[in-house]
């Protein structure tokens, strides 16, 4: 089976299922693989050797054993070998589980339910929710789906494309290791800092790739395109992250809104940089609009990816 109907059909796995807690997931076990390694690698070792070989041991087993998976599935028959692949690269992918996350506190926020809505936008976000007003959350949400489109979509995606299940699941590994260790506290200011150094190299491409489609996916959806590439050109780096401002700022531009503000995180103040300009005020309307583009921009990351693909065949004879 050619590699991009197994992608094609992750796709569609993803769309259909979304991530059902009883499935067996990759990623979860390569949370617990870090967590149990931590410890150990901590007793042996200074904290940011620690760390680096913490990264080399989950990355470098993960893609060992994906391949070691893969193969072996196709030795015993070709079918099962793009099964198995292709339900790798469905476990790479949270296109549905973004949007439902995103549709859960949309749904109480129409109907004027502050108290719900904050409760689910919680699972979305890290900062404090309590006192959020209707514009607080839709910020919340927005931005959440805009940052998550790449970690979650399109950049396993993109990684897909190019080296199909091992590739995800490589960039998963990665994206994984920062979201366990990456945190700028006293516990993991050391240990953590190769999984975010190595998180920020990783997404270097793939964040720059999804934001410079937003503005066609946003004339594509109706949406501001021009917006889009404006503020994504003046705004993209108003973020801590050198990744996470690139496609938030493209897709306030294609909203007409501005993200970024203060938050709160366990009672302190924290203010971000402003990304977009001070349009119309975030509402609970713009929720789906963020889901529709995010779904708009991945369709146009898969046919980028396969136009380069085969422009690179051509071009290498």
């Amino acid at each position: 089976m050619p590699f991009y109907l197994q992608i094609l059909i992750a796709l569609g796995l993803d769309q259909l299922l979304g991530d059902p807690r009883w499935l067996p997931h990759p990623v979860r076990g390569m949370g617990k693989l870090a967590l149990w390694l931590e410890n150990p690698l901590r007793a042996r070792l200074p904290e940011r050797r620690a760390g680096i070989a913490a990264v080399v041991l989950v990355v470098g087993m993960t893609v060992v054993v994906t391949v070691a998976i893969c193969s072996a599935a196709s030795r015993l028959h070709p079918l099962f070998g793009n099964a198995v692949a292709i339900w790798l690269i469905y476990t790479a992918l949270a296109m549905r589980d973004l949007r439902d996350h995103a549709l859960a506190v949309y749904r109480p926020l129409t109907k004027g339910d502050l108290v719900t809505a904050r409760s689910r936008a919680r699972m979305l976000v890290g900062r404090d929710t309590e006192n959020l007003n209707e514009a607080g959350i839709s910020r919340a949400t927005v931005e959440s789906v805009a940052e998550n489109s790449v970690d979650g979509v399109t950049a396993p995606l993109l990684f897909s494309l190019f080296a199909g299940a091992p590739g995800a699941l490589f960039y998963k590994a990665v994206n994984t290791l920062d979201s366990t260790f990456g945190y700028k506290n006293e516990h993991y200011l050391q240990f953590g800092w190769a999984a975010a150094r190595l998180d920020d190299v990783v997404n270097f491409l793939p964040a720059r790739i999804s934001a410079l489609l937003v503005p066609l996916a946003a004339v594509c959806t109706g949406l501001d395109g021009r917006q889009s590439w404006r503020i994504f050109r003046r705004d993209r780096n108003n973020h801590p992250s050198p990744n996470g401002g690139q496609i938030e700022a493209a897709m306030a531009g294609a909203l007409q809104v501005r993200l970024g503000g203060e938050n709160s995180y366990f009672g302190k103040k924290s203010f971000r940089p402003y990304m977009g300009d001070a349009g119309e005020t975030l509402q609970a309307k713009h929720i789906p609009l963020v889901i529709r583009l995010m779904q708009a921009t991945t369709l146009c990351a898969l046919v980028a990816g396969l136009l380069m693909i085969c422009l690179w065949r051509i071009w290498g004879g």
